[in-house]
């Protein structure tokens, strides 16, 4: 089941990187769709594919707390792991590269349902980890839904291209 999570993710992920330009600019489906092409936007992508494919794993394991820790070291894996690649081989190459991005994207994808799948079946949790793993997917939620429409000003909600935040970073945002 693992695999088919991976696969499922990455392809959800790949398609949310243009689904923002296909709708026409739609604000609603920029709230889950990259608009621009910050490292935040990527994060987001992968992060909605974690959610969506999320529904599903629930109907194998259940909403249980255990799910909710897994879910939650998931999703902060792909907040941590998307910067660290990417700006680890930009630091060398000075500049992004597709095919390396692509790789990075599909690496965090596998890195997350990994981490997942260990913690999903640990047992015996203390009850300090659950409550700390309800507050930190409340925050990663709240993250997620508000930073696109209220980036804050900082390198990782930069697009590369218009040099501009958030939703703003559109290129049809963005005015000569």
């Amino acid at each position: 089941m693992l695999d088919l999570g991976i696969i499922i993710i990455g392809v959800v992920g790949t398609l949310l990187h243009f689904t923002y330009e296909l709708s026409h600019h739609n604000k609603v489906v920029g709230v889950f769709s990259a608009v621009n092409e910050s490292t935040w936007e990527h994060i987001k992508i992968c992060m909605t594919g974690t959610i969506l494919w999320s529904i599903y794993e629930t109907s194998e394991v259940g909403f249980t707390s255990n799910f909710i820790f897994a879910k939650s070291m998931s999703l902060l894996t792909i907040i941590l792991l998307i910067p660290i690649l990417f700006y680890s081989y930009t630091m060398f190459t000075k500049k992004s590269i597709l095919w390396i991005d692509i790789i990075c994207f599909y690496l965090t994808v596998t890195c997350s349902q990994l981490v997942y799948k260990y913690f999903i079946n640990l047992i015996n949790y203390n009850e300090i980890f659950i409550y700390i793993s309800y507050i930190l997917i409340i925050i990663e939620l709240f993250l997620y839904f508000f930073l696109t429409y209220h980036a804050p000003k900082n390198f990782l909600f930069k697009d590369p291209i218009t040099k501009k935040y958030g939703i703003e970073g559109h290129p049809c945002n963005h005015h000569h």
